[in-house]
C-alpha cells in the first residue's frame, strides 16, 4: 500500500495510524507514505488529486485499486484480498 500524504492533513494522519496497525499482523503486506508536496511529479503522473489517497499494488508494483480520504478497515481487507 502507497498513501500520499500532505504535512497539514489530519485524516492522513488517521490513514497512516490505520494501515500502519494493520500491516503489522501481514507480513507479506507493506505500507509506504509518500509526501504528496515533496513528490509533486509522481503526483501529476498517478493522478492524485487528494490527501490521503493510497494506492493498493499488486506484487509487480501494479495498481489494482486506490481509495481516496481514510479508508474504512473492511475497506482495506477487501482491496487486500482482491490481489493475488
Amino acid at each position: 500500500m502507497v498513501q500520499f500524504s500532505s504535512a497539514f492533513c489530519t485524516p492522513c494522519r488517521a490513514t497512516h495510524a490505520l494501515l500502519a496497525q494493520m500491516v503489522t499482523s501481514m507480513p507479506d503486506v507493506k505500507h509506504i507514505q509518500i509526501d504528496a508536496e515533496s513528490h509533486l511529479e509522481l503526483v501529476r503522473q498517478l493522478d492524485i488529486r487528494s490527501t490521503p489517497t493510497t494506492l493498493f499494488l499488486d506484487k509487480a508494483g501494479v495498481e489494482v485499486g486506490r481509495a481516496a480520504g481514510t479508508p474504512k478497515r473492511d475497506q482495506v481487507l477487501a482491496a487486500l484480498s482482491a490481489i493475488n
